[in-house]
């Protein structure tokens, strides 16, 4: 089973454009489309579909369009009982698949519900596979939570991986190796902001950004799935570091590619696949969101990983 912990949820909006987005003017939506999401929602989302057990532990009121949402799509969860209402992130959508996102803050989140969540998520992980820790925190939660979340779930069966940004994921790195997640799922701008790399050194070149992952593995993080956009992903493991690229596809969406990219990752790793195949199943996962309009999840039909080429990254400097 896979949980994933949605610390700040999000109604995800998103407005196709016909043409380019031009400032300061009036422009007529293709279309408008929105979903209950985050990104520990959207990987519970990818599991469902793919007929993984999951269950999705956030903060919501329990009657809240949110959560019916969740339970009409079939989607397990759990809410902690918080005020609302819940934020929205508004995505633009423009033809070439540029996107401009625009996130709100939340709702602020008390001791007492983030203590909640702690427990909830404690409770759950005696029965999972993984614990997923994932977006970004509410107002009012100390930058260290998640780092205090990997720490205090150590002595739980699950493996726990974290796909954060910002200060906490800053706060997370840190915190190493005293709170030591099984698995991060930085992307080329987040990798950068705490290694000291250039961003766009790190998308361009998949040893650089394998070199600079492996920093991160050798403060004790078994694995660093580092994504980079068109460029595909890199993947760094105790035992080697690879690089995979994706096939050709009509980006229409990047919003939720990065969490299906992790998805794929983790379904790869139930199903006891070697670190290229859970590479290329990861990537294959994130090209095949990018081809989605929204924030739409792909169902398992829709991703080839047969199409991801894989290659080893050898020798990485510092491994």
């Amino acid at each position: 089973m896979i949980v994933t912990l949605t610390a700040n949820p999000s109604i995800d909006r998103t407005v196709r454009l016909a043409g380019s987005l031009q400032r300061g003017a009036v422009q007529r939506a293709e279309s408008v489309i929105s979903q209950a999401g985050g990104k520990g929602v959207n990987i519970s989302r990818a599991a469902v579909t793919a007929g993984v057990p999951t269950t999705a532990v956030l903060p919501a009121p329990g009657v809240d369009p949110f959560v019916l949402e969740l339970a009409a799509a079939g989607i397990p969860c759990d809410p902690v009982p918080a005020p609302g209402p819940l934020r929205v992130n508004l995505t633009i959508s423009e033809p070439d698949g540029t996107t401009t996102k625009l996130n709100s803050p939340g709702p602020m989140a008390t001791p007492e519900i983030l203590d909640a969540l702690a427990l909830r998520l404690r409770h759950h992980a005696a029965d999972a596979a993984w614990v997923v820790l994932a977006g970004s925190l509410p107002p009012g939660a100390p930058v260290g939570w998640y780092a205090d979340l990997v720490a205090a779930l150590a002595d739980s069966p699950a493996r726990v991986a974290v796909d954060t940004s910002d200060a906490p994921l800053g706060a997370l790195v840190d915190a190493l190796p005293a709170a030591q997640p099984h698995l991060m799922k930085p992307n080329g701008h987040e990798l950068a902001s705490f290694t000291g790399h250039d961003a766009d050194e790190l998308e361009l070149d998949p040893r650089v950004a394998a070199a600079a992952a492996q920093t991160v593995g050798d403060a004790g993080v078994e694995s660093v799935l580092a994504t980079l956009g068109a460029r595909g992903a890199v993947l760094v493991t105790r035992s080697g570091a690879w690089h995979a690229t994706p096939p050709p596809t009509d980006v229409v969406s990047t919003v939720g590619a990065g969490d299906s990219s992790l998805f794929g990752y983790l379904l790869g790793d139930l199903r006891r696949q070697d670190p290229e195949s859970r590479l290329a199943l990861a990537v294959a996962y994130g090209s095949a969101a990018a081809g989605l309009p929204g924030t739409t999840i792909p169902i398992p039909s829709q991703v080839r990983p047969e199409l991801v080429r894989v290659r080893e990254l050898h020798p990485i400097q510092g491994m």
